[in-house]
């Protein structure tokens, strides 16, 4: 048995991965049901079937209604939530530690004896269909899902993860079944709890309501997608331009994410990012901007977002084209290069003072990696980042291929040139 402060682990008979981590001085516990699903293990006429799922989960079970459900966590406090992804969905509780085995009865009856109720089927169905709807309504969301649409083309990882209204509308009862059955198997399930738990009781609890799951699940052929370059453009009546723009970048498993991490956080993560201090400080053009990093298991984006108005659109476009430049050619200087691991170390740190992000970290972990990564080691890796590194990196991600930009709003013609989106 590993000390405490460490990541426990069990597997069951039937396959099923149960991992904790105590932690002393935490007085709450989240335990989270994970599963090895998420929207791009979707066909296109099964788009948005994952998320539809995790919605009536908690729509009744044998001995409890939806609103029972809901009470009994509420009433000592609690949380009870879901969320999907693109390859992962995750089924939670957070309450205190006292309240654990009322968190485990209720998440494991949702969990394994949920009964897809016909008509909660139907009114959820309105329900994921307005939050379809409130997306849209957001051009934020909107903007992100045009960009992954542009980038990704006609592959499942630029689907968005709700599904369409026309794919919502023609999912039933059977399918969700059928669905469950195909991937809902014990080798796809992960149980992970993080915070005042004790892992024995854990692994007890999960042994005996989760002694009905079987099966193994045949490994998916995940296809890598063609990504695409040039200019995207959405007309809409908005009061600013939604931008994003970016290229092809790395996968979750790539061993040179953590380069890419000290190369995101210097070029466009926080207020003292490259592109924050050029684009807002510097020129006033733009409230809010900043560069992201999103990996799945077989492919990457590097790509910025900004707000900005209309006549700024080229000009920003420009900036950013020219510090992917920069980045690429000269790489960073000692100062920020020292300031980006640092920050990333920090905010680890910080991080684990949630039991919630310690939860998901060791659930990721285990489904990426197939282990638990100790903190000590991800600061070793970050610190044996090199400036040859992150010029090595910068000179493949921003020379490989020329930039993709969608904008989303009301965008004057002409604003952005082909010579603004050239990087090759």
């Amino acid at each position: 048995m590993k000390t405490r402060g460490e990541v426990q682990d069990t597997v069951l008979r039937n396959g099923v991965r149960v991992l904790s981590e105590e932690i002393d001085q935490f007085r709450s516990a989240t335990v989270g049901i994970w599963v090895e699903n998420g929207s791009r293990y979707e066909t296109a006429p099964e788009n948005g079937i994952s998320h539809f799922l995790e919605h009536i989960f908690f729509k009744g079970t044998e001995k409890r209604s939806a609103r029972k459900i809901a009470e009994e966590i509420e009433a000592v406090g609690g949380v009870l939530n879901a969320f999907t992804g693109r390859e992962l969905t995750c089924y939670y509780a957070r309450v205190l530690g006292t309240d654990l085995p009322l968190a485990l009865d209720v998440l494991g009856d949702v969990f394994c004896q949920a009964v897809f109720p016909a008509d909660e089927i139907e009114r959820e169905r309105t329900v994921i269909l307005s939050e379809i709807a409130e997306s849209e309504d957001s051009p934020d969301q909107q903007a992100q899902q045009l960009f992954d649409t542009a980038l990704w083309p006609d592959h499942a990882l630029s689907r968005p993860i709700c599904g369409t209204p026309d794919t919502v509308t023609g999912m039933h009862r059977e399918d969700f079944i059928q669905f469950i059955g195909e991937r809902y198997r014990a080798d796809r399930i992960v149980i992970a709890a993080a915070g005042c738990v004790n892992h024995e009781a854990l692994v007890a609890w999960a042994s005996e309501a989760f002694e009905d799951l079987s099966g193994v699940t045949e490994p998916p052929a995940l296809t890598v997608p063609d990504t695409a370059t040039g200019l995207h453009v959405h007309q809409r009546d908005l009061e600013q331009v939604q931008m994003l723009l970016g290229v092809p970048g790395l996968s979750s498993l790539d061993d040179r994410r953590f380069a890419a991490f000290v190369l995101n956080t210097a070029f466009g993560e926080g207020m003292s990012s490259r592109l924050f201090q050029e684009v807002r400080e510097k020129r006033g053009k733009a409230y809010s901007i900043y560069s992201f990093l999103d990996s799945t298991l077989n492919a990457g984006s590097v790509g910025v977002y900004a707000a900005l108005g209309a006549e700024s659109v080229g000009e920003v476009v420009g900036l950013v084209r020219d510090e992917m430049v920069s980045l690429r050619e000269k790489g960073l200087d000692a100062g920020e290069f020292a300031r980006a691991k640092s920050q990333i170390k920090g905010s680890i740190l910080l991080n684990l003072e949630s039991c919630v992000s310690r939860m998901r970290r060791i659930a990721v972990n285990e489904i990426q990696l197939g282990r638990s990564v100790p903190i000590d080691e991800i600061s070793e890796r970050i610190d044996a980042v090199t400036q040859d590194d992150i010029r090595e990196l910068a000179a493949e991600l921003f020379g490989k291929q020329d930039l993709l930009v969608s904008l989303l709003g009301k965008v004057p013609a002409g604003s952005v040139t082909d010579a603004s989106m050239r990087l090759t």
